[in-house]
């Protein structure tokens, strides 16, 4: 049974995504937690490149950002494999801002999404001024 609250939320947390319109990034940045040793790392990967990680496998397949912000919330689709398991332990987009709405459901590893890699703004061009002015 799906919790109405829940399903709100999800709602909610999808509108403004639904009306904004996304860029896709080459890479994302995600962050592994083994929960039982306690190490972590950050992991940097280009669309369709894997990581393994523990008995992880993680497949970057898609990246995307707000194109009028990209700071703001990276969107991450990805393929996460368990070396014991024939079948995904994970395949579905994860949101950096709300890493539960679709998350990992594993006992011993959480993955989630930092941030999609972007472009170097352009450098401005400094304003010269004339020597003299204002003398």
């Amino acid at each position: 049974m799906i919790r109405p609250a829940l399903t709100a939320l999800a709602l909610m947390a999808a509108l403004p995504a639904m009306a904004q319109d996304f860029a896709d990034s080459e890479a994302g940045i995600l962050r592994w937690l083994d929960k039982l040793t306690g190490e972590v790392a950050d992991i940097e990967l280009m669309r369709g490149q894997e990581a393994v990680s523990g008995r992880l496998t993680i497949r970057l397949d898609a990246c995307r950002y707000p194109a009028d912000n990209p700071t703001s919330d990276a969107q991450a689709h990805l393929t996460i494999l368990d070396a014991g398991v024939a079948e995904p332990v994970f395949e579905g987009w994860m949101v950096a801002s709300s890493p539960a709405l679709s998350a990992l459901d594993h006992p011993r590893y959480d993955v989630w999404v930092l941030r999609c890699v972007t472009p170097e703004p352009a450098p401005q061009a400094e304003e010269t001024t004339s020597e003299g002015e204002g003398e």
